[in-house]
């Protein structure tokens, strides 16, 4: 993508389009986006704080907590990284009969933590295969999330650096274009004249390349209450036995339409 540099990618099939999916199919959402309009608030801001309610209200240890009889596989498109299989399928441990606007809280904080599984296991594979990834760098939609971000840093282990270009992809298509449009003449010299700073250092520079502008910005670290990351290995260890729950079904089904 950028000449003498490469890039190796992995990603998830489905993150935000996920969560949409998972509120907006929820016999509550009408009522959540009603209340959510009525205090000018975004849903994602509502869920959130009925999570910091039921925290105190249930006298949860800490927010993630909630959701220890509920977990989620998130390969509701396929698994895109690292599995690469096209055939999984997303998987929600730990329904009931309950509708509530809470269990629909739940139900999302499930989903997050699902994702951000996801992105550990796609970390865990780049580093057992040469990389030393120890810091994650966000940039769009749901880096304006908090809860997103927490549980991403608590469940990965990793600092997250967020930007201090809140249009930071926006960004990024500009300075292709001002090298497209041969206002420059090439990406690193526009990537310098378009960076706030002035003077970022090429490593940096180069990240505004992928529409990402971090200089300065906001750090969210992981927890640092050892309970949190006991926690969230246990519910890692479910989510990937998930999966291989799902390949020995399929094979079980397989045999029995052979």
């Amino acid at each position: 993508m950028v000449p003498e540099y490469w890039l190796t990618e992995g990603g998830q099939s489905a993150t935000g389009a996920l969560l949409d999916y998972i509120i907006e199919n929820h016999v509550a959402s009408p009522r959540l986006a009603n209340r959510a309009a009525s205090q000018n608030i975004s849903v994602f801001e509502l869920l959130n704080k009925i999570l910091e309610s039921m925290v105190q209200d249930l006298n949860s240890p800490f927010l993630a907590a909630l959701t220890e009889d509920i977990h989620v596989l998130p390969d509701f498109h396929g698994n895109r990284s690292p599995i690469a299989d096209p055939k999984a399928k997303g998987v929600v441990c730990g329904l009931t009969l309950d509708t509530s606007e809470k269990q629909l809280a739940l139900l999302y904080l499930a989903t997050v933590q699902g994702i951000a599984y996801g992105t550990r296991h796609i970390v865990e594979h780049c580093n057992a295969h040469g990389h030393r990834i120890d810091t994650l760098l966000a940039c769009g939609g749901l880096s304006k999330n908090p809860l997103f971000l927490q549980e991403h840093a608590d469940i990965v282990g990793c600092s997250i650096v967020l930007p201090r270009e809140s249009e930071s992809v926006l960004l990024g298509a500009a300075i292709l274009g001002a090298v497209a449009s041969k206002k420059y003449s090439s990406l690193s010299d526009a990537m310098k004249a378009l960076n706030a700073a002035g003077q970022a250092p090429l490593v940096l520079v180069l990240w505004l390349c992928l529409g990402i502008f971090f200089l300065s910005g906001m750090v969210i670290h992981p927890a640092k209450d050892p309970k949190v990351k006991k926690y969230h290995d246990a519910k890692y260890r479910i989510f990937r036995e998930l999966y291989e729950q799902q390949l020995s079904h399929r094979s079980i089904m397989a045999q029995a339409l052979a």
